[in-house]
């Protein structure tokens, strides 16, 4: 039989179960009382069957399309963030949706945002997720507030919309952890110069670290740069100039490691064996690459971008309330990702 031909009363017959059964195991009906056996009997059968929705009568019923919308700030074109993308996606897939992605600037104008959310309205997407590049606070187009959403690596300044983020302070309190756990003492930080919220926490996580371990974390040195190689590169030089360099030094990203890498290279510093170098986000094509292989910390994309496609959908279904969850943004771990970069400190230098 053709796809065509087979109807919901089918699956029920075969599965010697009731057509509201069938509905509400296909549907995912969360209060339905069902056993975990009879919903896999259930979806075994329509899988075997080739039944699947009607989306146009689904839609027509519920008043839904099983789209949803993307709004990426240059997500898509930044390699280690897509998983962002990805995670999204994944999660919308297992739940029937699809997704529809519209990449824009970090940039652009608020005129040219609101166009966005308005081209995915127009298409009639049942909800939105707004996501960019790195986690920041962000002021959202008026018309976001039409529709359900959800924030994803950004927060909204006026506290409306739920947000998913990074754990940036306990990020860097397992970074600093690392070297200290490693029997280091004297240990730097190089960190961004934007004011956005990544730098305060990581700031914070790194000063609240070396407090707990008994060390002065206000007097840890701490030199500022813009968060890229060539900064990574200048904020190391001055670091690993003092006279009571560090033995161990937190970077604010990979990206400012790289640039610690060359510094040390250029001055004559061996890492790991003089100086252990950990950073920040986990771009793999970075701190796997580098010699030594850096050990980082691992930025929550994929694991962000699913949590607010599952938030969203529940909302959408009526089994989440967003507003709730926009009282304060939801908080994902960073785990430490361990290479070769760390050792314990030179014998003659700690």
């Amino acid at each position: 039989m053709t796809n065509k031909s087979i109807g919901i009363k089918d699956v029920a017959v075969a599965a010697g179960v009731s057509v509201t059964t069938v509905s509400h195991v296909l549907n995912d009906v969360a209060y339905a009382r069902i056993s975990p056996e009879t919903r896999e009997k259930v979806k075994a059968t329509a899988e075997r069957l080739g039944y699947g929705p009607n989306r146009l009568a689904q839609a027509l019923r519920t008043q839904r399309t099983g789209m949803l919308g993307l709004v990426s700030e240059e997500i898509a074109t930044t390699p280690h963030a897509g998983r962002i993308i990805l995670g999204a996606d994944e999660a919308a897939r297992a739940r029937g949706y699809n997704l529809m992605i519209i990449n824009t600037s970090g940039a652009a104008s608020d005129e040219s945002r609101q166009a966005d959310v308005e081209a995915l309205l127009e298409r009639r997407v049942d909800g939105i997720l707004y996501a960019t590049m790195y986690h920041r606070e962000v002021t959202l187009p008026e018309n976001l507030s039409s529709i359900p959403a959800v924030l994803v690596d950004s927060e909204s300044l006026a506290g409306s919309v739920a947000s998913v983020v990074p754990d940036e302070e306990g990020g860097a309190r397992v970074a600093v952890q690392s070297l200290l756990d490693a029997g280091h003492r004297r240990i730097g930080f190089l960190n961004n110069t934007d004011d956005v919220p990544a730098t305060r926490d990581r700031l914070r996580g790194f000063r609240n670290a070396l407090d707990e371990a008994g060390l002065d974390g206000a007097a840890a040195p701490v030199e500022s740069e813009l968060s890229e190689v060539l900064g990574g590169y200048v904020a190391a030089l001055r670091m690993l100039k003092r006279k009571d360099r560090p033995t161990g030094l937190f970077c604010y990203n990979d990206r400012m490691a790289m640039g610690a890498y060359r510094a040390a290279a250029e001055v004559g510093i061996s890492i790991p064996n003089e100086l252990s170098v950990v950073g920040f986000d986990d771009q793999e094509l970075i701190a796997a690459n580098l010699y030594p292989g850096l050990t980082t910390v691992a930025l929550p994309h994929y694991e962000m971008g699913a949590w607010a496609t599952e938030r969203l959908i529940d909302a959408i279904e009526g089994k989440a309330d967003l507003t709730v969850l926009a009282a304060k943004p939801t908080i994902l771990q960073c785990p430490l990702v361990t290479r070769e970069s760390i050792t314990n400190p030179h014998p003659g230098l700690s």
